[in-house]
């Protein structure tokens, strides 16, 4: 009768559970079994398993064929290196204490490999976690900052508002000082500009003087030098007149240079 080592699946839909027996390979798979050799859970990380490493030696050394998935189970415990060792005691190349010391330390090794990757996971999963729970804060964080903004949007827009106004008063004052400035600045030159024109007419009133008053010093000096003639009233108002029109000249000419300044 060919045996089997195989898989006969147990557990709830969605998780399974097996139990590693060795069966008549003509069976059904979850059918019956000539012995149950141990147990393989997949839902764990990493995978739990339970194998009696004697009894499956025992089996394998009868002839019975494990399948492909039971292979790498049996491997993974050991219990084909075990039962390669224990060829070697047969033919006599080591002895019993030789083949237990040498399986424990395989066993030993094998357990820190598989505490090493728990180590990892476990770390991994925290990490994970504590990353999760920051994102949850900082979401709730975010949510509470939307609800505090929603909950005070017209103080906000007062505020806004008062800043506006606030902006307008300084660009009000500003512009009124600008204008003030352009208008005092305005107002100076204007009283500048009246001063050098009175100054301008004060000096050509003077000039005119001035010119009237040699006129009629150079008008006695000629009297002076010239014979006695009998002057007319003809003659006297053409001298008058001559000398009004040279005063009127000499009046019209500073007004001109008070002007071209």
């Amino acid at each position: 009768m060919p045996v089997r080592i195989r898989l006969q699946r147990h557990g709830k839909k969605g998780k399974p559970f097996y139990w590693v027996v060795a069966a008549d390979s003509r069976a059904k798979r979850d059918g019956k079994f000539l012995e149950k050799l141990g147990t393989y859970n997949p839902n764990t990380n990493p995978a739990t398993i339970d194998i009696d490493v004697d009894q499956s030696v025992q089996w394998l050394q009868n002839g019975a064929q494990p399948t492909e998935t039971a292979r790498r189970i049996l491997s993974y415990k050991g219990v084909l290196m075990k039962k390669h060792l224990i060829e070697g005691v047969k033919k006599g190349a080591l002895t019993e204490e030789q083949v237990e010391k040498k399986f424990k330390a395989w066993v030993d090794e094998k357990e820190k490999s598989i505490a090493k990757k728990s180590d990892k996971l476990a770390e991994a999963k925290a990490e994970a976690k504590a990353k999760a729970l920051a994102a949850e804060k900082e979401a709730n964080e975010k949510r509470m900052m939307a609800a505090a903004a929603a909950e005070a949007p017209e103080e906000e827009v007062a505020e806004a508002a008062g800043a506006a106004e606030a902006t307008e008063e300084t660009a009000v004052e500003a512009a009124t000082e600008a204008v003030e400035e352009t208008t005092e600045a305005v107002t100076e030159e204007a009283s500048t500009e009246e001063a050098k024109t009175e100054e301008a007419a004060e000096e050509s009133v003077e000039e005119t003087k001035a010119a009237a008053e040699e006129t009629k010093e150079a008008e006695e000096v000629k009297a002076e030098a010239a014979p006695e003639t009998e002057t007319t009233p003809e003659t006297e108002a053409e001298v008058a007149e001559a000398s009004a029109e040279e005063g009127s000249k000499d009046t019209e000419e500073a007004a001109d240079d008070s002007e071209e300044e």
